[in-house]
């Protein structure tokens, strides 16, 4: 009975029919108030608004970093380290006056030079390495 073509036209009206009803229903609802809009409590009143994201970003500032600047290096066996004594040299690989390395925990940053501000060494920075360097050394 589902060929038959009276079937069909009065399935094709029920279903035409549906779409009014649920216009109908709808109207009824949304002019007699039964939907209503949530109310929300203000949030924190007096906070400034910080700019989009540096809310994220702000806990970052407070991570502590080890700095290191490498003045040069050297290699020696067992028998030679024993043998240091106070005022012992020991040279290293850089002659005076060539850059030092400056690390930021153990991934090298740049290459400065060594100042002395008030009796205490520093170190000028004088080149950072290319972020897609930096990037490379991260791995």
């Amino acid at each position: 009975m589902a060929d038959d073509p009276l079937d069909a036209a009065d399935t094709k009206a029920e279903t035409e029919g549906a779409g009014d009803d649920w216009a109908a229903a709808l109207s009824e609802h949304g002019g007699s108030g039964g939907a209503q809009a949530p109310a929300f409590a203000e949030l924190g009143g007096t906070t400034t608004t910080a700019p989009a994201g540096s809310q994220n970003l702000d806990f970052l500032l407070d991570i502590p970093l080890d700095v290191t600047v490498e003045l040069g290096r050297t290699s020696m066996i067992i028998n030679k380290m024993l043998q240091l004594t106070q005022g012992s040299v020991v040279e290293l690989d850089k002659a005076a006056g060539e850059p030092v390395e400056i690390f930021v925990n153990d991934k090298l940053l740049g290459k400065g030079e060594v100042i002395v501000v008030n009796e205490r060494f520093g170190v000028r920075i004088t080149e950072i390495i290319s972020q897609a360097d930096r990037i490379k050394n991260i791995g």
